[in-house]
Parts: structure tokens; sequence; C-alpha cells
């Protein structure tokens, strides 16, 4: 297995740890920011098990605990038993939320998952049957259509055409994050964009009429830049001509939604999303398994969360039964 290289960012892995990360990023695919956490978790959960049985390092900050020098024999030696302090320890001792548990969980049995059916260096998975903590199903949170609304109206940046373009596109395709940012020019074919999502997973998405209006407007203000450095990537900086960051991304959509009065409401590119998601299922033309074509969703379970159904449309519901307006008669007076 190729060695992720220093400037990855993982030199203070030991092999074992940057061996997994590297068949993450260049064999499954997985998106550097996944790997990312990966190895944040595994960090986490290395320099645990490390203070627990080194006393010398009983007294030193977790963060600061060496890992670099460990082999594959420290591995060899976790049990499930580990597995459960860590797990523990992250509910004492770090306040981690449930989902926070479950997250880091899920990193450390990808760990072992690796080692026991890829390379085959350990017989079994210590933590295959350690129960991931229950998480509470929350509604993911969206824009009304009145805030849509309000949102496309009140967009006046230093580059309005490209930032209307840019929340055009999260609010009628759904797309990531990611998925935005790393659309070329070359993704378009008449009215359809090709989306690379999670996994490097190919998609085609369809351009709704106000999409094409505002890549079109776009367009014509992004070509006269004199300044074009990334010329094939579809939204680039005004002052540099290089492709947008995520980053920059997130404090565009943050702008527009101060201008238009939203801000503080946790609303973010990834909530913009949900909004798309929402809208098109209460349109009652988009089924589950368009929208999970349209989201690049793996699972059709990931979609179903969208079937959420707002307060006022119960109440019509319940207001909708023929017996709802049957009221007692009064008793006859005396």
């Amino acid at each position: 297995m190729a060695v992720l290289s220093k400037k990855d960012g993982f030199s203070d892995c030991p092999e074992f740890l940057i061996n997994f990360l590297a068949y993450e990023l260049s064999i499954r695919n997985l998106s550097p920011r996944t790997v990312d956490g990966y190895a944040v978790d595994l960090r986490t959960f290395f320099r645990f098990l490390r203070s627990t049985r080194d006393q010398s390092f009983s007294d030193v900050p977790l963060e600061e605990i060496p890992i670099k020098d460990l082999t594959f024999d420290f591995v060899r030696d976790i049990s499930k038993k580990d597995v459960y302090e860590f797990m523990y320890y992250l509910t004492k001792e770090r306040s981690n939320s449930a989902r926070t548990r479950a997250r880091k969980l899920c990193s450390v049995k990808a760990f072992f998952r690796y080692y026991v059916n890829k390379q085959n260096l350990l017989e079994q998975n210590p933590a295959i049957d350690v129960d991931s903590p229950s998480l509470k199903k929350s509604l993911p949170k969206y824009l009304s259509l009145e805030e849509c609304l309000e949102l496309l109206q009140h967009i006046e940046t230093e580059f309005t055409e490209r930032d209307y373009c840019i929340i055009t596109f999260f609010l009628n395709c759904g797309m990531r994050l990611s998925e935005l940012v790393g659309i070329n020019l070359t993704d378009f074919k008449e009215n359809t964009v090709r989306i690379l999502g999670k996994g490097n997973k190919e998609r085609t998405v369809y351009l709704t009429g106000a999409c094409i209006d505002a890549l079109d407007h776009y367009l014509k203000e992004r070509n006269a830049l004199s300044n074009l450095k990334d010329r094939n990537a579809l939204f680039v900086s005004k002052r540099t001509g290089k492709r947008l960051s995520p980053r920059r991304v997130e404090q565009i959509v943050g702008q527009c939604l101060a201008q238009a009065g939203l801000s503080g409401k946790g609303y973010s590119p990834h909530k913009l999303r949900h909004t798309a998601a929402t809208l098109m299922y209460r349109s009652g033309q988009a089924d589950m398994l368009a929208l999970q074509e349209i989201l690049g969703h793996a699972n059709v379970s990931t979609t179903q969360i969208y079937t959420h159904i707002s307060r006022s449309q119960l109440d019509q519901a319940v207001n909708a039964s023929p017996l709802a307006k049957v009221k007692q008669k009064k008793d006859k007076e005396m």
C-alpha cells in the first residue's frame, strides 16, 4: 500500500494508520474530508489506549501523546474491552454527543475491518459487535418557500450574477457544497450538468429554467474577466480568477442570507440542499426514487428524511375530515 506523504498532514501517524488512510482515500475513493475525519478519530483512539497502557503518559494531555512509533503489535493487543473503555471515556471525560461517539466508533470499526478483511493481519474485529449509540431522529432544517423568495430577491454582492447563480443551483438542484464547487464548464451538456458526488460517483442533474437563466447571466460576466486562472472552473473568484473554495462559498451564502434578514437561523449551504429536496418532495412531482437519484444518495432510506410534513399540512389533513365541523347539539331549554 502506498504511503501518504507528509504534506497530507499525517506525519504524526504510525505506518499502520497511514496505510489504512491511504486505502480509504485512493482505493475506496472517499473524500479527503472523510479521510481527515478518520485520522482525527483514530488518533484520539490510539492516544487514549496508549495513555491507559503506559503510565508514563498518564499525566500528559491526550493531544500531546505521541503515536508515530507504535507498531502493529499494539493493534493486535486491542480487545473489545478497550473499545468499550474508549466509548466510556468519550462519554464521561470528553462529553461527546451521541452523534460524535457514533462517528468515532464508525472510524474504529472501519480501521479494524480493513486489517481483518483486506490485509488479513487480524483474525477478528474487536469493535464489530459494539453497538453504536442510539441517535435521536431530527427533522432536517430548511427554508420556507417565502424565505427562499426573500433570499433570491436580496442578493446584491461584489459579484451578484455569480452569487445569484450559486444560490439558485443550491435551491433548485440540491447539490452538496463540494459538488457545486467542483463543477467545470465541460460538465454541462444541453440542459444537464454532470456532478461528481461522494466516492467519486457521477450523476446527471437536470437544470431548471431558473438555473439556465442564472447560468447564462453569470457566464456573460465570468467570460469578461481578464484574470481567469482556472479556466475550466465554473465558479471563480472575481479577484483572483481561481476556483472558489468551499469555505468561500460558505461565506457567500452567509452574506446573502444576512442581506435577506435570514442570518442567525442556522442556515447554511447544506440547509439549502435540504430546502431543495423538501420543496421537490412537497410539489408532489418527485417520488423517493427520483429524489434519491437527484440528491445522489446511495440508499433510499437516507432520502426518506425529506418526507417530513409541516405542521400546517398536518392541520389541513386533520381538518379535511368530514367530521371536523360536527359539533354537539345544545340541550333544549327547559
